[in-house]
């Protein structure tokens, strides 16, 4: 089954392939020759997932697929959010944004928090959406290189190494686009076994 995912992300393309069977073709926007960026103007996970998804639909009547991730940090009310990618601005930075996050939590004691991960589908121009979460907490210092975006600052529930310490099968136990993603191949698996 082939599935375009809406995204110019090259990290969450190759952390979700290393999450799928080979049974599913995965194809990029740029494999499939699109090359736009999709605006993410809403204020939820759940919406802006949905636009993704029902844009690349709309263009290319192909099954397709999107997600919408946010960052939520206790003691900042749920910030960054949904605004995530572009918490220090539209510049979409991973070291400002850590360093804004970082700076809004100096001398907060709480420092818990998730990554929560939603996922549109757009089968046959039905669309059905998955979530996965990932609770855990914001360390004070950067640790590892691997990962993209607030990996070196966020370590999960039951490990004491940071999402960028890990490998991408160390991050895929924990990871909420992981859990997500679970959720998104059970529903493909059972569709095949019904079409």
């Amino acid at each position: 089954m082939k599935l375009i995912f809406a995204t110019n992300n090259q990290h969450k393309v190759d952390e979700l392939r290393s999450l799928v069977t080979t049974e599913f073709d995965i194809i990029t926007l740029k494999e499939a020759g699109i090359d736009i960026d999709i605006p993410e103007p809403y204020d939820t996970l759940e919406e802006n997932a949905t636009g993704k998804a029902r844009t690349i639909f709309d263009m290319t009547s192909t099954n397709c697929f999107s997600e919408d991730t946010g960052l939520e940090v206790t003691a900042l009310n749920g910030e960054p959010g949904v605004k995530s990618a572009r918490y220090a601005g539209n510049n979409r930075s991973f070291d400002a944004n850590i360093d804004k996050l970082l700076i809004n939590l100096a001398g907060k004691p709480d420092r818990s928090a998730r990554f929560r991960t939603v996922i549109s589908l757009i089968l046959d121009g039905h669309e059905t959406q998955f979530e996965g979460e990932c609770k855990g907490r914001i360390i004070e210092t950067r640790r590892g290189d691997q990962g993209f975006g607030y990996d070196p600052v966020f370590v999960p529930e039951g490990s004491d190494k940071t999402f960028a310490e890990m490998t991408l099968t160390e991050k895929g136990e924990f990871s909420h686009r992981a859990r997500a993603t679970q959720k998104l191949v059970a529903f493909l698996n059972t569709y095949k076994l019904n079409d």
